[in-house]
């Protein structure tokens, strides 16, 4: 019998995604040029910025790879 998803992990799942797109989003603008700075104005080093962000996005790709994973193990029962 198969089960469907639960709707908590689903949606958490789903905020993941979204927040993945912000940081990529991030790094799109990085590569544009986009420069950030602390509330006190001093600059963030952005080459630290980007390899920080792209860790984060590679490790998001692995984790919702694994949920989406766990998910339609247990839609299958």
């Amino acid at each position: 019998m198969s089960q469907s998803p639960d709707p908590a992990a689903t949606a958490a799942l789903k905020r993941f995604k979204a927040q993945r797109v912000t940081a990529i989003y991030r790094l799109d603008l990085i590569a544009k040029g986009a420069t950030i700075s602390y509330e006190d104005g001093t600059p963030i080093d952005m080459a630290s910025e980007k390899a920080r962000l792209e860790a984060v996005v590679a490790d998001m790709d692995r984790r919702i790879a694994q949920l989406e994973r766990a998910q339609k193990t247990d839609a299958k029962g």
